[in-house]
C-alpha cells in the first residue's frame, strides 16, 4: 500500500516564512537595481539618482505593506484591505516566486503547495463573503468513487446508491443538506466546463496538492475554496476525503435562508 499522503492538515506558516523570505529578496534587487547603477544616473543628472531612489523605495515599501497586510489578514481572519487584490498577487505573481524560492532550499513542492491551499482557503474566508446554495458548486474527483463500482457518477452524483462502501454517500448527504450542486469531473478540462456551464459565485473542489493550486490559478478571480484528497493507495485511485471538512468550510460561507416569519 502506498500512502502517499498523511491527514495532516496543511499549515499557512510555511508559505507565509517563505513570503517573507521572498520579500526580502526582491527589496534585496530593488535597492541593488538603484545602487549598481547610481553613479551612472548621476552622470545623466545629479537629481536623477534621488528620483530613482526615492521610486524604488517606495516599490520596497508597497512589497512590505504588502506582506504584512497578507499575514495580518491570515492572521486574524479578517478582510482588511483590498484581499481580493492581495489574492490576485499571491496566486499570480508571488507563488511562482515562491516555488521557485522554496526549490532553491531544497523544500518539497507539494509541501509549498498544501501551505499555498491553506493561505488562500484563509482569504477566501476573511472575505466574509456568504453564497446562495443555487450558487455554490462542489467539485470532485472521479477517483473518490472506488475504481470497482459499477454505477458512475460522474455527471451526476445522485446516482449514487448509497451503498456507504466510499465517501461518495457522505457527500451526497451534505448535497442534500445545504442543496448545493455537487459534480464529479474526471480532468481539467471537464472541471472547467463544468464551472463555465454552471456559473457558480463558488467552488469548494477536492484534488490533489497539483491540480487544486493549478485550479485555484485558473479559477481567478472566481473564489475557491481548496480541501485535499487522502491517496491512500496512490494518486488518483480510490482517493478519500473528509466529509466533515467540506461541511466545516462549507457552513462559513452558505447563506442560509432565514425562517419565514409566522
Amino acid at each position: 500500500m502506498n500512502k502517499s499522503r498523511t491527514n495532516t492538515p496543511p499549515r499557512k506558516r510555511l508559505f507565509i516564512t517563505l513570503m517573507g523570505i521572498t520579500c526580502l529578496i526582491l527589496v534585496g534587487v530593488i535597492f541593488l537595481a538603484w545602487w549598481i547603477p547610481n553613479r551612472g544616473l548621476a552622470n545623466i543628472h545629479p537629481g536623477l539618482p534621488n528620483i530613482v531612489g526615492i521610486v524604488m523605495a517606495v516599490l520596497s515599501g508597497a512589497a512590505i505593506l504588502g506582506t504584512g497586510l497578507l499575514v495580518l489578514t491570515t492572521a486574524l481572519g479578517k478582510d482588511i484591505f483590498f484581499t481580493r487584490f492581495m489574492r490576485l498577487v499571491v496566486i499570480k505573481f508571488l507563488l511562482p516566486v515562491i516555488e521557485l524560492v522554496g526549490r532553491a532550499l531544497g523544500l518539497d513542492k507539494d509541501g509549498i503547495r498544501q501551505s499555498f491551499i491553506a493561505m488562500n482557503n484563509s482569504l477566501v474566508i476573511s472575505q466574509r463573503q456568504r453564497v446562495r446554495p443555487d450558487r455554490i458548486l462542489v467539485l470532485l474527483p472521479h477517483c473518490i468513487q472506488l475504481f470497482d463500482c459499477e454505477i458512475k457518477v460522474t455527471g451526476d452524483v445522485h446516482k449514487c446508491v448509497q451503498c456507504g462502501r466510499c465517501d461518495i454517500k457522505g457527500l451526497v448527504d451534505i448535497g442534500r443538506k445545504y442543496h448545493i450542486d455537487i459534480s464529479v469531473a474526471t480532468g481539467g478540462t471537464l472541471a472547467r466546463k463544468v464551472i463555465v456551464e454552471k456559473r457558480p459565485k463558488l467552488v469548494l473542489a477536492v484534488a490533489c496538492e497539483r491540480d487544486l493550486t493549478s485550479g485555484i490559478k485558473d479559477c481567478y478571480p472566481l473564489p475557491v475554496i481548496g480541501i485535499l484528497n487522502d491517496r491512500p493507495f496512490g494518486p488518483c485511485f480510490n482517493t478519500t476525503v473528509d466529509a466533515a471538512k467540506i461541511d466545516e468550510a462549507l457552513s462559513r460561507v452558505i447563506l442560509l435562508e432565514e425562517p419565514a416569519a409566522s
